[in-house]
This record gives structure tokens, C-alpha cells and sequence, in this order.
């Protein structure tokens, strides 16, 4: 089973939106029929409660609630890695509820502390890995402060750890991380996936990445995946790719990220498959900038 997962990881690892309605409660109706349309189209793993899920507006009933649809929607059809986290007790009850609703991995957020210690690290991955040994379990590497050797010994002391989610936009410091962690523990065993989406997939894969996240997929599941294949066989076509997508990606990155969401959710408005309606503390994109997006995704559509 944990063999299944690490193999499913190397792929295009799509975190879900939100979708809310007019209340702003979850619109399930929406989340299940965006969820679906990248899943007719061919992604294979989702994770529910990641950051383009706007993770940490949720509240733990909305959470639980975007993961069951999720599992609803999925079963049977595509890894679902369920993204947990806040406090240790929180991350292991989640994790425990994740197992409970038919997930198949979860995905550990970057705790979210002030003082982290590499070795408090793990012992927080630990502590979430041991509660669910039938899990697989994928950390969220987002701080350049946690060394290799620490991914290494909770690869030491967690069978069920699965995979890196390498989110530091470092691809040099992550080529070293892959060779300490193999050199350490074996070649096959972890997945590397770029936790930095489209943008940066194609500079983390010569020194390791196997797959990589993606909002985008839930506006494009073509593209994306076409990136995958492309990184796998064709470099050429990669790069065409990337410059394809890279204006998108331009656009959830400015501003220290502040528009991550808020641009995937637009897109999504324009193509009416749910509304643009985010929380606190983002906001929704100025005039200017749903221009910019519709002027990315008319692009798209005469170009792809």
C-alpha cells in the first residue's frame, strides 16, 4: 500500500480549491463538480486542505467537510492526501480523521511556530506518522532552516513517510537534500515532488523531482499534466510549456503570494465553475487584475 502511494505521488499533485457560496459556507455542489472536471481530465492525486484550499481559513468542521467530498468524489479514482496540521494534537487528530474518511497519505503543513528546531521537526512528523502507520505520510518542507539530515532521520525512524513536498525555492539546496536523504536511506525511498508548482517544476527535476503540486490544474488539468509527460520525455516541449503557463504562475506570485488563491479562484469564476469568493485574510483581484486573467486564459485557449 505504501509502495502504491509513493508511486502515485510522482505526478501532478493538485491541491483542490474551496468553493463558497453566496453565505459563505462551502459550496459542496461546486467543490464536487471542479473536483470532478480535473479528474475526467486525468489527475490521479488530490489533496484537500492544502494552502490553494485556503487551508487556514477553514475551520476543523469545514476541513472534515472538504475532505469527505473529496473522498466522495475520488474514490476510486485518485490518491486523496489529506493536508493537516496547527498544533501536534490537532495534526495527529486530523490525521486519525483523515484515515477514518477513506484518505489514502496525508500531507504535514509546515508547523507553524515561531522557534522550530530540526529536531522538534521530526518529532512532529513522528508523532503525526505514528498515529496513522497505515497512512502514507508527506511532509511540507517550506523552511530553508530544516537541513537534509532531518528529512533523512524521520525517513530513519517513520516507515510510513512517504514523500517530500520541497517547497523552498532553492533548487541547489533541493538536489542536496535528495542526495543526503538516498545516500542515507536508499534511492527509491522517497518521492520528490516540487512543491512549487509549474513555475519551478522544470528546474527541481534534473537533480530529483519525480512530480510536482499544482493549483493551476484545477483551471488547466491539460496543461499540467502535458508539463508532466513533457518533463519526463521532452525538454523542448517542457520549456514551451513552461513559458505557456509561467504568466499564470507570474500572477499568483506577485506580492509575496498574496494573490496565490485569489487568481485560481478567478479563473474559475470566468470559466463559471464556481465562485470567486475568498476569506480573510486575502481578498479578491482588482478590475486590473481579473483583466490580466481573462487575457491568460483567452491566450490559452488560442494557443494550447
Amino acid at each position: 500500500m505504501l509502495e502504491d502511494v509513493k508511486r502515485a505521488l510522482r505526478a501532478v499533485v493538485m491541491i483542490t480549491v474551496t468553493p463558497f457560496d453566496g453565505a459563505g459556507q462551502i459550496d459542496g455542489p461546486g467543490y464536487r463538480s471542479v473536483l470532478r472536471r480535473t479528474l475526467d481530465a486525468g489527475i490521479d492525486v488530490v489533496t484537500p486542505n492544502g494552502n490553494t484550499s485556503e487551508f487556514y481559513s477553514l475551520t476543523a468542521v469545514e476541513r472534515d467537510q472538504a475532505l469527505a467530498l473529496t473522498v466522495q468524489e475520488a474514490t476510486g479514482r485518485a490518491l486523496v492526501v489529506a493536508g493537516v496540521g496547527y498544533d501536534v494534537r490537532t495534526a495527529v487528530d486530523s490525521a486519525v480523521s483523515a484515515r477514518a474518511a477513506g484518505a489514502g497519505a496525508v500531507m504535514v503543513h509546515q508547523p507553524v511556530h515561531p522557534y522550530l528546531s530540526a529536531a522538534g521537526w521530526v518529532d512532529y512528523h513522528r508523532a503525526v506518522a505514528e498515529a496513522v502507520p497505515e497512512l502514507g505520510l508527506v511532509c511540507y518542507l517550506r523552511s530553508p532552516h530544516i537541513p537534509a539530515g532531518a528529512l533523512a532521520e524521520l525517513a530513519r525512524v517513520a516507515p510510513n513517510f512517504v514523500g517530500v513536498k520541497y517547497a523552498v525555492p532553492d533548487p541547489v539546496a533541493f538536489g542536496q537534500a535528495v542526495t543526503v536523504v538516498e545516500d542515507a536511506a536508499g534511492a527509491d525511498r522517497l518521492a520528490w515532488i516540487c512543491g512549487l508548482a509549474e513555475t519551478w517544476a522544470p528546474f527541481f527535476w534534473p537533480v530529483g523531482a519525480e512530480g510536482f503540486t499544482s493549483g493551476l490544474a484545477n483551471v488547466t488539468p491539460e496543461l499540467s499534466l502535458r508539463l508532466l509527460a513533457a518533463l519526463r520525455t521532452d525538454h523542448n516541449a517542457a520549456r514551451d510549456l513552461w513559458r505557456l503557463l509561467k504568466p499564470f504562475e507570474d500572477l499568483r506570485a506577485a506580492n509575496g503570494s498574496a494573490d496565490n488563491v485569489t487568481v485560481v479562484k478567478e479563473a474559475l469564476a470566468q470559466l463559471d465553475l464556481c465562485g470567486r469568493t475568498v476569506r480573510p485574510p486575502i481578498s479578491e483581484l482588482p478590475a486590473a487584475g481579473q483583466a490580466e486573467v481573462a487575457a491568460w486564459l483567452k491566450a490559452v485557449s488560442s494557443g494550447s
